[in-house]
């Protein structure tokens, strides 16, 4: 079981510490970032996150069970006319991994998404060599919707993404089946 909090100056290092080449940086977060990650890049990507009105929220992922930050994950590009928005930079970190503690994160950023914000649709992208994660992310519901084929060039390899998303509804009608 996972809990959120919200995302502060006092957690950068930490993150940066996770952070171990510019591949892992690229497939965490696409091209929002450079490597090496920093402080200055992590203060602009929080600049006016968090409000009531923003546009992105970005969270850090505790342990209900010993309360200690183990992942991170943002819901960005809200889009209140629309009630939609995308998740970005999931991350648990490695001795947490295979816990099944990324599909709570998941469940816990949709509650977020479609309770407290009232939202109808959030989309996501998930490079296609990530079979873990995309076993998660349709485990709670999401459907592929296309394939963006080699959009992403790291190391002199070009790396597909699978574009997903999940309604409302179907949010709705997967907690109905647990």
């Amino acid at each position: 079981m996972v809990q959120l909090s919200y995302f502060q100056k006092r957690d950068y290092q930490r993150l940066i510490d996770w952070i171990p080449s510019e591949a892992f940086l690229i497939q965490w977060s696409g091209s929002q970032f450079l490597y090496p990650l920093t402080e200055e890049q992590l203060q602009d990507y929080c600049t006016g996150a968090n409000s009531t009105s923003a546009t992105t929220y970005i969270y850090n992922v505790h342990s209900k069970l010993s309360g200690e930050v183990i992942g991170h994950i943002s819901l960005g590009r809200v889009n209140r006319r629309n009630r939609s928005a995308r998740i970005g930079k999931v991350f648990i970190a490695p001795e947490y991994r295979g816990l099944g503690l990324s599909t709570d994160l998941i469940k816990a950023i949709l509650e977020v998404a479609f309770v407290e914000l009232a939202l109808h649709r959030v989309e996501l992208g998930v490079f296609d060599f990530n079979k873990r994660a995309l076993a998660v992310y349709e485990k709670v519901g999401f459907k592929k919707e296309g394939l963006k084929r080699e959009c992403q060039l790291v190391d002199q390899e070009f790396w597909s993404l699978w574009e997903m998303a999940i309604l409302e509804r179907e949010w709705q009608e997967s907690r109905r089946k647990e």
